[in-house]
């Protein structure tokens, strides 16, 4: 296959960051690095969608510069089946205006299910994984580090501009002119409290801000069906005598009928 992408970064940028294989895994879209310390940079999983099928692949990738040019050899098993595939992908930089061609050339031998993978499928999985491969390199290649790598052992710059760094903290920074108390001297005027008002007159005027004090809701019996019966009120030996008193003069004035009217029959 073949495909041609044009980058705005220049080329000994890019290809610092191409040539690296520690910035290179971070560049390959579905590619999961081995845990292994001893494995290479370039050694894990890689997923693929060809079509509508995802095939995980098992395997390592090499990178070997060859007269200018960086080639990408690589090969994996599937990680469920009995599949494998090689891959070899050469990319040649050109420098043009306002950035940087690069020109892919890659030859690939597969067996099993992305050799059943119609032409079509291949192709379109192909270029949309290089297009994203190439979008991530020429971000990486913008960082900071990658622009200071591009610059020779002698020091001239290769073309790449470093972005201007200011010192935030050399620059003085202005007073707010809209602070009206900035020239006041605040050591030299005291500062007054108001005076504690005393207990009766701020319970005063909270009742007369709120209407009625917390105290008071609180005590507050309550009201309607909810108000509690009150309790019988206890007798005194004066109340009882109010009501003994006349009826034991009634008592003694029908003794006194009742008698007359005994002698009289007698």
């Amino acid at each position: 296959m073949e495909h041609e992408v044009f980058v705005p970064v220049p080329a000994e940028a890019l290809r610092a960051t191409l040539t690296d294989p520690a910035r290179v895994v971070r560049c390959v879209p579905g590619l999961q690095r081995d845990a292994d310390a001893e494995a290479g940079p370039l050694t894990g999983r890689l997923k693929v969608r060809v079509g509508g099928n995802t095939i995980t692949y098992r395997g390592a990738l090499r990178v070997v510069e060859r007269d200018g040019a960086i080639t990408y050899e690589g090969e994996g098993t599937e990680a469920r089946g009995k599949g494998s595939a090689e891959l070899s992908l050469t990319v040649v930089l050109t420098p043009v205006a306002e950035g940087t061609s690069l020109s892919f050339t890659g030859a690939l031998t597969a067996v099993g299910r992305l050799a059943d993978a119609t032409d079509e499928a291949r192709s379109t999985a192909g270029v949309r994984l290089l297009d994203k491969f190439v979008e991530a390199v020429a971000a990486l290649a913008e960082e900071p580090e990658a622009l200071e790598e591009a610059t020779d052992d002698d020091g001239v710059d290769d073309g790449v501009e470093e972005p201007a760094r200011t010192a935030a903290f050399d620059v003085p920074v202005p007073p707010p002119s809209l602070d009206p108390l900035l020239d006041e001297d605040f050591a030299d005027s005291p500062i007054e409290f108001p005076a504690p008002q005393p207990a009766a007159e701020a319970a005063h005027a909270r009742r007369t801000m709120i209407g009625r004090s917390a105290e008071e809701v609180d005590h507050a019996p309550p009201r309607g069906r909810y108000a509690p019966v009150p309790a019988p009120e206890a007798t005194s030996a004066g109340a009882t005598l109010r009501w003994i008193a006349p009826a034991a003069a009634l008592a003694l004035a029908s003794a006194v009928v009742v008698g007359r009217a005994l002698r009289r029959r007698r």
